[in-house]
């Protein structure tokens, strides 16, 4: 099936795009990409056929429209991988959907403080208590998840799934931003970060040349 196309933002920042494009990805699942470029004359232009509000990532698939990754993450773990885009044990899955909804709706301080750069890093970054406050939670997360469902795989629950895609900036933000992260945590970063779809998105990002000055952090960085 290829009549799949995903509108996304530019790969350097748009951290929301990333999530179902590297679920797509790691899948190999065939799709085409259509990239928007944020904060220019052109994105409401090129956005308004879509019904996102303005916003990227949507799903285009033949006439139907889906839009918010967590949104498009469920309609294609439903549409091609059955019950195996999230855990299989029920409980694991209940736990699995909890972690993407609290990252879908919580750490603020974090997105805002540590927008995402794949091509720069941030030595000597020192986040404020906010959002010191919010890695502690998602570095508890991890370790919740991989200690109690990760037996079978290296993912946060075991094998790759959904919630690994609702994490992946956050492992983007961590790694830029030269976070300190407890050995578990690091090796769920290096993991993801390694992987071959995942670095892919990052390569892509790199190559970008648009800077958009509302997505830098107010930090001194140096090239990934």
């Amino acid at each position: 099936m290829t009549d799949l196309t995903l509108v996304i933002g530019n790969q350097n920042y748009s951290s929301w795009s990333l999530r179902p494009w590297l679920f797509l990805s790691h899948h190999g699942i065939p799709f085409q990409t259509r990239k928007v470029q944020l904060f220019t004359d052109r994105m409401e232009r090129d956005l308004a056929a879509h019904f996102s509000d303005g916003k990227v990532p949507v799903l285009i698939h033949g006439e139907l429209e889906v839009w918010d990754s967590l949104a498009i993450l469920e309609y294609l773990a439903e549409l091609f991988l059955a019950t195996r885009g999230w855990p299989e044990e029920r409980s694991a899955r209940a736990v699995a959907r909890s972690v993407c909804a609290e990252m879908h709706s919580s750490f603020f301080a974090l997105r805002g403080e540590l927008p995402m750069n794949c091509r720069r890093r941030f030595p000597g970054f020192r986040p404020s208590a906010e959002t010191e406050r919010d890695i502690d939670r998602i570095l508890g997360l991890w370790n919740f998840c991989r200690e109690r469902y990760g037996a079978a795989g290296p993912w946060l629950f075991g094998q790759f799934s959904v919630a690994d895609c609702m994490y992946a900036p956050v492992v983007m933000r961590l790694l830029s931003y030269e976070i300190s992260l407890d050995p578990v945590s690091t090796r769920y970063a290096r993991t993801l970060y390694e992987s071959p779809a995942m670095q892919q998105w990052v390569r892509a990002g790199a190559a970008e040349v648009e800077v958009i000055e509302e997505d830098e952090a107010e930090w001194p960085s140096v090239p990934f």
